[in-house]
């Protein structure tokens, strides 16, 4: 497991943005900002890479009406290599050699499903096992010009002991182009049999040049309370 020193000084790159009153985005030096998302449920999602991670990798910073929240750095597969939650302090990273199957967009995208089975492990010392699938459903949507396929969704979350700890389904919705997943609905239960569900579907998409590009603020749902909770949906997550 890599020293807490080492992790600490990934995420400090990833986390050098402008603070929450900053009203436009910026991603640390050697990054580039490539999209900006609003979604349901008060947030706002800003997609940038950097020049120092390996070809492929994205990062996502995700926030509220407070901030940035939370941050993702996932691969072209969209494994959740590395995620970091600023409320907290939880760093996960990916267990690459202690996963037996990797999440693979390439293999959903060419058979329709792709099941997994793959381990993280955070600076708490916590272990945990994510097995499930995902699966195309046929249908397709377009949101804001991007066109969009909706994706179902099933996944149980163990502890290194194989004990439950929580148990996730819903929709997703998938972007061939862009490689991506973008949160739909979910519904959550968890060990302690506490309930919950979401809707964090995209409302727009901002490019470079576009209107709302860069957006640090949500414009959605934010007169309903505001969770601050991971976005567990969006496959940049963890």
């Amino acid at each position: 497991m890599i020293a807490r020193a080492a992790i600490l000084a990934t995420v400090g790159g990833l986390f050098a943005v402008l603070p929450a009153a900053a009203t436009s985005f910026t991603p640390p030096p050697g990054c580039d900002l490539e999209m900006t998302v609003q979604l349901h449920d008060c947030q706002v999602a800003n997609h940038y890479r950097c020049e120092a991670d390996p070809a492929g990798y994205r990062n996502i910073a995700f926030a509220d009406g407070s901030g940035v929240f939370f941050i993702s750095k996932l691969d072209d597969e969209t494994r959740w290599m590395l995620s970091y939650s600023t409320e907290t302090g939880e760093i996960d990273r990916l267990d690459e050699a202690g996963s037996v199957d990797h999440a693979s967009f390439s293999a959903l995208l060419a058979e329709g499903r792709d099941d997994y089975d793959f381990v993280t492990r955070n600076n708490f010392g916590e272990v945990r096992r994510n097995v499930g699938f995902d699966r195309l459903t046929g249908e397709s949507v377009t949101i804001d010009g991007v066109a969009l396929e909706r994706c179902e969704f099933d996944m149980t979350v163990e502890d290194e002991a194989g004990n439950f700890l929580a148990h996730r389904k819903g929709r997703q919705l998938i972007s061939r182009e862009l490689r991506l997943f973008f949160s739909d609905t979910e519904q959550f239960e968890n060990v302690f049999g506490d309930k919950a569900s979401t809707l964090m579907t995209p409302v727009s998409f901002a490019f470079p040049g576009d209107e709302g590009f860069g957006e640090t603020r949500p414009k959605y749902d934010c007169d309903m309370l505001m969770t601050g909770a991971s976005p567990l949906n969006d496959r940049p997550t963890l």
